[in-house]
Parts: structure tokens; C-alpha cells; sequence
């Protein structure tokens, strides 16, 4: 007997719902036996397995608008193997069948997933020795009269088409309600999506929207900020699972601390006049929370907001005045790109002094000329230096690394600075190729 694990990501539903699809699991299988039967009609690989399944605690992040609090859940509605075979491979593996495509929910179920991770649809010729296993790999759901039953019989969720204000009036939790919600809008969308997560916020219930897009989805998972329980993706397109997932990776982003090195300031220098990025965001940072920038990807400088009080200016804890057209700024995936190429619309990250990470949307991005300052630095015991042109101003400052209690310094403006004063980096590769890291040799300078 041997043991696979597979831990499928981005999936989960409240541990009182569907025992079966716990949030964010590790399911280690011990395979019992594994048996082929064959015959005229149906050539289905059985596949018997005793499991155990361990749960798997998420972080949620401290800031609410930056990660789910909850595991979301996704679910796969299509006739298209392609999408079958894309969504399974991120991990998605419920998939909901019409009563009359049995069959082919039959024939999916022979898919399996082998220890190298390829996927194989096993047949009768398939041979399977001691030490080779494999995992059936999706979770099929049958509509029967507007409700969704498992492969044993059991009730997993309920239909509801809303259409009016009247129908959206009717749908409340009840309580003791054995099964998930399933709603299909089929007029507006985001007005009925908020009431939806306000009315079923304190319930056990999971409620999920039928979506036909990556972006009607997003619209269902951000609906006052903590969104649905999850969706129903209905696609014929393995695009749209791909946009999906990659929506869901840049949210999780926001779960992972970036790791951020103690630089000391080595010179400071006043230069000449150049062309400067005002960042404003469509979000309000807090003390101790910035841009990362840099004249090169492979160190970037933690530029604090202009949320700090002042004597001659107000307040704009929107905005970052981040540096010259030139410069690096971290956005999600692990990407940077141009202070020059942001615009309405593009994501960036907003890191604190901790390392914690939040995808932010640019509203406005300002180009003016400004005088200019230039800023090194350097680890202590590494002879690389890091560099970034700020403009020169009161109000642009560099983040600290975090003092522990009391009231620590968040940050020291540009126009402070000096020589042994500790300020925050992120140190990375520095070869890139739009943006994406690379390896290959480079010298910048």
C-alpha cells in the first residue's frame, strides 16, 4: 500500500457544510485497491480509497480588504474537457452535471492523477503495480429538480433564479437549513450580490452565483469586501478558469509577508530637475505603509504615503509621491514595471513596515517636474549598493524598520536624511524581462 498527498488550492467551504469538500484540505489517500472492470458500455476505472482528511487552518489578513477572510469555493459548471482538464489541474475538482450528462460525468471520473501529477484517463489496458497509485480527481453534482445532490444521493445545494426585488426579498437563510444556496441573477448584479452577503453574513450557509465570466465572478467574491461564499464558474472556455485562477493568486498575494532587509543610507545628494510620479491610489494607507521603488529592480526602497500631518500641507494618505519615470515599482505577481507605464486602473502593492502586503488600484497618476534627490544604501556586511531618485520635498519620506513598542519612528523624510540613518529594502533579482524576473547575467549601474 502507498500514500499520495494532493493538496488542491482555493478550495473550501464552512467544516459544518459538505463534509467532503473541506476548506482548504491536504487529503492524504491510502489506497486500499485499485480495480479495472470493463465491459461493452462502460470501460470506468474503479478506484477504492479509505481517506483521511487533515484540516488546514487558513491566515486571514489583518487588513480586511486585502485577502478573504473565508476560504471561497468554486465550482465548475461545462461540457468542455479542455475546461476539465484546466480546472482540475488548479486545483478545482467539483463539477456540476445536467440529469441527462450522467454519462458523461461517468467517463470524467476515469481521470486520474498519477504521482508524476500527469493526468491519465485510465482504461481497461492500464496496469497497476505495488507502488504506483492514482486519484480520481473530480467530485460530480446532479441537478434534480432546481437542487444539486452528490454522487450518494445527498442534497448539497439548492437553486434560486432572482430576477425582481421581489424574488431577492424571499431568498433568507432559514434556520437548520440542511444544504448551500446556488443563486443565478438574472438582471442586476452587484446591488442583489451585497444584499445577499449582508443578509447571509451571520448564517452557516455558503451561497454561491452562477458566473459566466472571470469578471462577473470578481464581482460576486468582492461584494462588500468579504463577497460570497464562492461561485459556479459555467464556461465552455479554459480561458476563463485561467483569468479565474489568476485572480485568486493575485488575493492570495496579500496573505504572504514579503521579506524586507534593514539597509543603512550611505549618501545622500541633491541633483537637478526631472520628471516625477505622484501615485494616488483608490485606497487609504496608514502610517507606515508605502510603494516599493527603485532606480534598479534589485533593490526597492519602502516610500512611505503622504498620510503624515503636517503644518504647511494636508493630508493625502492616498497618494505616494514615488519617484521619477524611470523607477521600479513592485506590482503583484512578483512583477515590477515603470512608474511611467501606471494608469488608471493597474494594481501595485502597498506594503507596512512588517512585510505585510495588500493589491491596491491606481486612480490617478500625476507626471510633473520636480528637483530631484538621490538616495543610497547599502546591508551591512554586502558592498552592493541599492539606489532611488525621490523628489526632493518635505513630504517624501523613506519607511524605518519597525521599533517594537511605544511610538516608533514610521519614517524620515528625504530631506532628513543622513549618512547611518537605517531605512527598508526589498532585495531581489535584479534581471528582468517585462517586468518578470530572470536569470541571466546583468550589470546596472
Amino acid at each position: 500500500m502507498s500514500t499520495v498527498v494532493y493538496s488542491p488550492s482555493l478550495a473550501g467551504i464552512p467544516t459544518s457544510q459538505l463534509p467532503f469538500f473541506p476548506p482548504k484540505p491536504v487529503i492524504s489517500w491510502d489506497v486500499n485497491s485499485v480495480t479495472v472492470s470493463s465491459n461493452n458500455s462502460d470501460k470506468r476505472a474503479r478506484l477504492q480509497f479509505s481517506s483521511r482528511v487533515t484540516m488546514c487552518s487558513s491566515n486571514p489578513s489583518s487588513i480586511p480588504s486585502a485577502g478573504y477572510l473565508q476560504p471561497k469555493l468554486v465550482w465548475i459548471w461545462t461540457e468542455s474537457k479542455q475546461v476539465m482538464t484546466a480546472a482540475v489541474e488548479r486545483g478545482w475538482n467539483t463539477f456540476i452535471f445536467p440529469p441527462d450528462r450522467r454519462e458523461l460525468a461517468n467517463e470524467w471520473s476515469s481521470v486520474c492523477l498519477f504521482p508524476d501529477y500527469s493526468i491519465h484517463e485510465v482504461s481497461d489496458s492500464d496496469v497497476f503495480f505495488e507502488n504506483q497509485t492514482a486519484i480520481a480527481l473530480i467530485h460530480p453534482l446532479f441537478i434534480e429538480e432546481e437542487k444539486l445532490f452528490d454522487s450518494e444521493g445527498r442534497r448539497v445545494a439548492t437553486f434560486y433564479e432572482v430576477s425582481s426585488p421581489q424574488q431577492l426579498q424571499l431568498l433568507r437563510p432559514v434556520d437548520k437549513q440542511p444544504d448551500n444556496v446556488i443563486i443565478n441573477l438574472l438582471d442586476w448584479q452587484v446591488i442583489p450580490a451585497e444584499n445577499i452577503v449582508a443578509v447571509f453574513q451571520s448564517s452557516q450557509i455558503t451561497v454561491f452565483a452562477i458566473s459566466k465570466t472571470p469578471s462577473e465572478a470578481q464581482v460576486f467574491l468582492e461584494a462588500l469586501e468579504q463577497g460570497l461564499g464562492g461561485i459556479v464558474l459555467k464556461v465552455e472556455d479554459s480561458t476563463a478558469v485561467l483569468e479565474l485562477k489568476d485572480y485568486f493568486d493575485r488575493r492570495n498575494e496579500d496573505n504572504n509577508i514579503l521579506s524586507l532587509t534593514k539597509a543603512t543610507i550611505t549618501q545622500v545628494h541633491i541633483f537637478g530637475m526631472g520628471d516625477r510620479v505622484c501615485v494616488d491610489l483608490c485606497s487609504l494607507m496608514r502610517p507606515g505603509e508605502g510603494l516599493l521603488v527603485g532606480s534598479f529592480a534589485r533593490g526597492l526602497f519602502l516610500v512611505h504615503s503622504e498620510c503624515l500631518e503636517s503644518n504647511y500641507i494636508a493630508s493625502r494618505p492616498f497618494r505616494v509621491n514615488a519617484g521619477p519615470v524611470h523607477a521600479y515599482v513592485a506590482i503583484p505577481g512578483g512583477k515590477t514595471c515603470y512608474l511611467s507605464e501606471l494608469n488608471t486602473g493597474k494594481e501595485v502593492i502597498v506594503v507596512d513596515q512588517n512585510g505585510k502586503q495588500r493589491t491596491a488600484i491606481v486612480g490617478r497618476v500625476k507626471i510633473e517636474t520636480r528637483p530631484l534627490i538621490l538616495v543610497e544604501a547599502k546591508e551591512a556586511e554586502n558592498v552592493t549598493l541599492y539606489s532611488a531618485l525621490l523628489q526632493n520635498a518635505e513630504t517624501v519620506a523613506l519607511i524605518c524598520p519597525s521599533q517594537g513598542s511605544g511610538f516608533p519612528k514610521k519614517a524620515i523624510p528625504v530631506t532628513s536624511l543622513k549618512v547611518g540613518d537605517e531605512i527598508l529594502l526589498m532585495i531581489q533579482g535584479g534581471a528582468r524581462h517585462t517586468g518578470i524576473e530572470i536569470k541571466e547575467f546583468i550589470v546596472e549601474k
